[in-house]
């Protein structure tokens, strides 16, 4: 049996590499910047009140990513939080290789289009070719049903890439689709 390539995974092979060598004259296919990896990260105040809220928010973020998501705990004591170091504030998941180009995938067709009042995501880069992107509502994805949400939560989402300039990760993350706005 055949292994399935995801679709935007034969897109960077097939279409992207090329107009990127072509647009930035490239002499090798090896210095065209690649996505590394995408990382789902997801804040949980609440954490340090209620342990049920994180063990809500691993679930959830499990879903989104179709990997399991760890908790995060912190590191240091901030008395201003009642935070002891040790205690759960977060979850996060790192998406590599094929799962990483089938979140991709399904952000930019199915949960990005969902959005409320949607205009385009803003366009600034990190200035190293990194991208992060905020989202408001865990709803937008399909595996979170609406009716079983206690609390609408956000995340960020950060795209790792191999560019070394934010006009080069700007073009290969057009490439693949991001509605940036003009």
């Amino acid at each position: 049996m055949e292994k399935r390539i995801p679709t935007l995974k034969k897109k960077f092979n097939e279409e992207i590499i090329p107009n990127l060598k072509e647009e930035f004259k490239y002499t090798s296919v090896m210095q065209v910047p690649r996505l590394k990896k995408i990382v789902l990260n997801q804040g949980v105040g609440q954490g340090v009140a209620d342990k049920k809220v994180v063990a809500v928010a691993q679930e959830e973020m499990t879903k989104i990513a179709g990997q399991k998501a760890i908790q995060r705990n912190a590191k240091n004591n901030i008395s201003n939080f009642k935070l002891r170091e040790g205690m759960p504030i977060g979850v996060k998941v790192t998406l590599r290789r094929d799962r990483m180009y089938e979140f991709l995938e399904k952000l930019l067709v199915v949960a990005i289009p969902r959005m409320k009042d949607f205009q385009g995501i803003p366009a600034k880069l990190d200035g190293r070719g990194n991208y992060t992107l905020g989202i408001e509502e865990q709803f937008i994805f399909p595996e979170i049903e609406l009716d079983k949400i206690d609390k609408i939560t956000g995340m960020n989402i950060t795209f790792v890439t191999s560019a070394r300039t934010d006009e080069e990760g700007y073009a290969l993350l057009k490439q693949f689709g991001f509605p940036f706005k003009k």
